[in-house]
């Protein structure tokens, strides 16, 4: 008897209305959102305008959404084109179904062309988003836990994920491969934002150690997975892609680091002279602002007195005056 374990959704949509709420691509568009926002922050502490994260991600997340479906198709061809399956189902993206590797790929072409677009360097780029994106798979691999998918083998660990009877599948409680991953691309974010902090790190050498160190994860995950998957030599083909992409960008840090040393000075053109413009602007308000101080104060108490004391001035004289004449 199982006395401790994480439930699973009993569904994955929430019906608000007429429009059906999707546990999966909420999930998603929670991540793309915490990417954004967060990527922003690093881009205009790096030195770039507010707002141009944002500007290229609409190239970037439409290409990464198509990207990983494709590579999710691809390699799992048999969920859609084999006998019995029904081809359309591969356009069903909010059932699940989406390779961080295609996505990453084919969001790396669409941010490559929104870089171009405003003379932006990518890697710098890459290096700003870097820990939002691995906060944005840290939220998305919850889409995994509403459809009950991807889960690991057999546990009766207290933190197993209780899975119900359904196609693919068979009622038990499972390792909950979807926290692991989550909780493994949090700490890829930490990592990342305390190595560029560290090391000052450039030229896509951020990014490079986010997609090194989410390999390390993915690894060992992908590995406990029951889920069909196609092997080579005994391994799931994505143990195998997380292994030769590690090694590839740990090769890209390495020559990178002795290629081109230390951090961009610019990252956006334009933006340091924005950023002086505001500030000369601010200077001025700030300067009319004393000024107008200043002459409240000087209309103030000290000129109400000056006028009190013309009056008592004045007062004495005109008494004696007038006292003058009566005794005359």
């Amino acid at each position: 008897m199982d006395l401790a374990f994480i439930p699973s959704p009993s569904t994955g949509v929430i019906d608000l209305g007429p429009i059906p709420l999707r546990g999966y691509a909420f999930c998603i568009i929670i991540g793309v959102f915490v990417a954004v926002w967060f990527g922003n922050k690093r881009w205009v502490a790096r030195g770039g305008r507010s707002g141009t994260v944002a500007d290229i991600a609409v190239w970037a997340v439409p290409f990464g959404l198509v990207g990983g479906r494709l590579y999710h198709v691809i390699t799992d061809y048999q969920l859609y084109f084999s006998d019995g399956q029904n081809w359309v189902d591969a356009f069903k993206i909010w059932q699940g179904g989406l390779g961080i590797w295609g996505a990453i790929a084919l969001g790396a072409v669409g941010a490559w062309i929104g870089c171009r677009r405003r003379g932006i360097p990518l890697p710098a780029w890459a290096d700003a988003l870097a820990p939002g994106i691995a906060l944005a798979q840290a939220c998305g691999r919850w889409g995994n836990w509403f459809n009950q998918e991807l889960y690991g083998k057999p546990t009766d660990l207290p933190w197993a994920l209780k899975i119900s009877e359904g196609p693919n599948r068979v009622a038990g409680t499972y390792h909950p491969t979807f926290l692991y991953e989550s909780l493994w691309c949090i700490g890829v974010a930490l990592l990342v934002i305390w190595a560029d902090r560290r090391f000052k790190l450039g030229h896509g050498r951020a990014f490079a150690l986010y997609v090194a160190a989410y390999c390390a994860g993915r690894g060992w995950i992908e590995y406990m997975r029951v889920d069909e998957a196609h092997h080579i030599l005994g391994l799931r083909l994505n143990v195998w892609t997380a292994l030769i992409v590690f090694v590839l960008a740990v090769v890209y840090i390495v020559i990178s680091a002795k290629v081109r040393p230390g951090r961009e000075e610019v990252v956006e053109p334009g933006a340091a002279e924005d950023a002086a413009d505001a500030a000369d602007a601010e200077g001025v308000e700030a300067a009319k602002d004393t000024e107008d101080t200043k002459a409240d104060v000087d209309k103030g108490p000290k000129a109400d007195g000056d006028a009190e004391r013309a009056d008592a001035a004045r007062t004495p004289e005109k008494d004696g005056t007038a006292e003058a004449a009566k005794n005359g």
